[in-house]
């Protein structure tokens, strides 16, 4: 991305003279012809070496009356960059959810778009170096490619200072160096006075980081592809004639302030009398209610298998369980009542605690547990790993032979790269891979609360009983 060049003028015949300095101007002779005065900063003409107009302006003036005209564009800008603009209206779609509302763009929204969107790449403003503007910069500029701050105007406040040069502290990069830091950033800051003296800095400019593209090397190790299940949860096998459940201290859920989270809420305007926002209408809910949307909720999130209808001839049962915990688990203090059980978070846990119990007494009873399935995405694979990384701590997966599905490995840890040594040579490791960009999750319970162990590896073994039948 292109550094960009701030310039901050006080009124609009400034403005226009800075900006025709920088970018060239067409000059009207006395017989009515016009020249071109090439601009004095050739990083920021808006011209070729030509005198041909550039259809991506390098320079724009932010001004009121160029931003209602769009005089700053080309004729062609249309054409060169309809990709950014096919872009612009599809956000444009997306945002006010009208089919129409962007069928016919101005030039003045156009170049809108281009100054909020300089130098980020593939949108209208991505070949802008300079920006002109009259006054103070919209608030949420926040174009992070900015070297550069000159002001040509006066400042009568420090607070009109530090706004001016808030433009240029966003950073351009995030990531740490190798003392787990950021680097230091620097930007030019001429015609500000500030009430400090500070010595001027020269800091070389950092080389970008090597970005790399880590994906599955298709269709060359597509023998080397991990499957995995997604699991969300588990249950046992339901019997058909009675459910029961035993509940314990774990069992218990108390309702307290801390727990359910703001409770009541006064907003006033600058004027007018102000409302007060609360939960009080939920202690008028009836407690039949209460049981009947927890039991509902019950049944559709920890008793329904993936894709399957939800099993409601269990309602009746649930629901007596659900009334039992009611009536001896759910303890409220500090002024919360039943009725904010009607908040999914919180149904969430109360469902939690009752599914605990039915579990509790099914398992001893010797039933099969089953593995609850994401409904939307139930399998995982290696297939679909690719991003872009800047990470330098990687191991390259070449083999000989290659047991990597992905072609490298991210590494957290010299631990890390130590075992995918090891498990490139070992001969027993069929294929494995890095639970990174994967998403393995696996469920379990402590007590009454569900967890989940995020594994770091996932390996296959030859364990004796051959490749078709390794060990994962």
């Amino acid at each position: 991305m292109p550094p960009c060049f701030i310039v901050v003028c006080n009124n609009t015949s400034t403005s226009k003279l800075v900006y025709d300095f920088i970018s060239g101007f067409q000059q009207e002779n006395d017989d009515g012809s016009s020249q071109l005065v090439e601009g004095r900063l050739k990083l920021f003409q808006n011209h070729d070496e030509h005198g041909n107009p550039l259809a991506r302006p390098r320079t724009l003036l932010v001004d009121s009356e160029q931003l209602e005209s769009g005089e700053a564009l080309d004729d062609n800008f249309r054409t060169i960059a309809s990709d950014e603009i096919d872009r612009f209206r599809r956000e444009i779609i997306e945002r006010t959810g009208d089919a129409h509302a962007a069928d016919k763009l101005t030039d003045s929204e156009l170049l809108r778009e281009a100054m909020n969107t300089v130098g980020k790449e593939g949108r209208l403003g991505e070949s802008v170096r300079c920006v002109v503007s009259v006054a103070m910069l919209t608030e949420g500029w926040d174009t992070n490619t900015v070297t550069h701050v000159l002001g040509v105007r006066a400042f009568g406040t420090q607070l009109l200072c530090e706004q001016v040069v808030g433009r240029a502290l966003r950073r351009q990069s995030y990531e740490l160096n190798a003392e787990g830091l950021f680097n230091v950033e620097y930007a030019d800051v001429l015609g500000i006075p500030f009430n400090f003296t500070a010595q001027p800095v020269v800091i070389p400019p950092e080389p970008p980081a090597e970005v790399i593209r880590v994906r599955a090397v298709r269709p060359e190790r597509d023998a080397l592809e991990i499957r995995f299940p997604r699991v969300v949860g588990y249950r046992v096998e339901l019997p058909q004639d009675r459910l029961s459940a035993e509940f314990n201290e774990d069992s218990v859920l108390e309702l307290t302030p801390e727990l359910v989270g703001p409770s009541r809420n006064v907003q006033a305007g600058i004027i007018g009398e102000a409302v007060e926002l609360n939960l009080q209408h939920l202690d008028d809910v009836r407690p039949s209610t209460v049981l009947m949307h927890l039991t509902k909720h019950l049944l559709l999130s920890k008793w329904r298998d993936a894709g399957d209808a939800p099993q409601l001839h269990l309602f009746g049962q649930l629901k007596r369980i659900v009334k039992q915990w009611l009536d001896t688990c759910l303890v409220c203090k500090g002024g919360t009542f039943p009725g904010q059980l009607l908040y999914q978070e919180l149904a969430d846990k109360a469902c939690e605690r009752i599914t605990a119990a039915i579990t509790r007494v099914e398992l001893k009873q010797g039933r099969p547990v089953k593995a609850v399935f994401d409904p939307y995405n139930p399998e995982g694979s290696t297939k679909h790993v690719a991003f872009n990384t800047s990470r330098s701590d990687r191991f390259e997966t070449l083999g000989p032979p290659p047991k990597n599905h992905v072609n490298w490995v991210i590494l957290d840890s010299d631990w890390e790269a130590e075992f995918c040594r090891v498990a490139e040579a070992h001969p027993k490791v069929l294929a494995y891979t890095k639970n990174h960009n994967l998403g393995l999750e696996v469920p379990y319970r402590a007590g009454s609360e569900t967890r989940k162990y995020i594994p770091d590896f996932i390996v296959k073994l030859d364990d004796g009983h051959g490749e078709d039948d390794p060990c994962t």
